[in-house]
């Protein structure tokens, strides 16, 4: 179910809907507001995936038994083509 919410914007804001709206991107700038949200929550998702993940590697301690040459040696021949 939709609900009204009232935002003030900035010029500039109002200026870039209403160009997505102009070229045909978006029908409304209600349309425009939610794909931006839709954009800022899967940025919010990808940085706490990522935060986690550097959290674990860093519990898990150091790496044993890596050879920075073998892996860089490694990922050259790999990308050499």
């Amino acid at each position: 179910m939709s609900k009204g919410t009232f935002i003030s914007l900035d010029e500039h804001c109002t200026g870039f809907i209403q160009q997505q709206i102009m070229h045909g991107r978006y029908g409304s700038a209600s349309d425009v507001v939610r794909a931006g949200l839709h954009l800022l929550e899967k940025q919010q998702q990808q940085w706490q995936a990522l935060s986690r993940a550097l959290e674990e590697g860093e519990r898990s301690g150091v790496a044993q038994g890596f050879d920075l040459e073998e892996f860089l040696q490694t990922q050259r021949q790999n990308h050499a083509g």
